[in-house]
């Protein structure tokens, strides 16, 4: 994982044009942004997630601050992107003639990975508490950034991180996976 140091070089470069220095932040930035949308809109975050990195490739010459403001101003972004999908999403629902759809070999390894069920616990609580845990924890935005993305004031952002992990410490799977065994 790149150092703030590195992502301020590779930021840097990534606004002068240079490829590298993108691919650096996208790397370093791309999986916790595909966690954060596919807990707030499931199925359709890599496109959000593409969606999102267009809109960087767009407007970073324009981006001004370091490695903390780029990670809120990315995800205040995808955040924006996951509406979008969201409204798009309910404006044209799709109809399934076979009642659903084979998941392809990818689709299927992340189902059964364990980052999936975490993210599928974090994706059962209300969207606010949700959002909340995913840019503070999984993300790692502080919270005048999680509530500047939000839209929220910081004590409103504390309490529902604070009521999200409540209620997933409280979940009857975390209890049993962190209960010791019985002997």
């Amino acid at each position: 994982m790149p150092t703030d140091r590195d992502l301020a070089d590779a930021l840097r470069a990534a606004q002068d044009g240079d490829a590298a220095g993108f691919a650096t932040l996208w790397r370093a930035l791309q999986p916790a942004v595909l966690r954060y949308l596919r807990v707030v809109i499931g199925d359709r975050a890599e496109d959000a997630a593409s969606e999102t990195w267009l809109h960087v490739i767009r407007d970073l010459h324009r981006f001004r601050g370091g490695p903390a403001e780029f990670r809120g101003w990315l995800f205040r972004i995808a955040r924006h992107r996951g509406i979008d999908e969201r409204r798009r999403r309910a404006a044209t629902p799709t109809p399934d003639p076979d009642g659903g759809t084979a998941p392809d070999a990818a689709t299927q390894a992340l189902e059964d990975d364990a980052t999936t069920w975490a993210l599928g616990l974090v994706g059962t609580l209300p969207p606010d508490q949700a959002e909340a845990v995913m840019l503070r924890v999984v993300a790692g935005l502080d919270v005048a950034t999680t509530a500047r993305i939000l839209g929220k004031r910081p004590g409103a952002v504390r309490v529902a991180t604070m009521r999200g992990l409540r209620r997933l410490a409280a979940n009857p799977q975390i209890t049993r996976l962190l209960a010791p065994e019985e002997v």
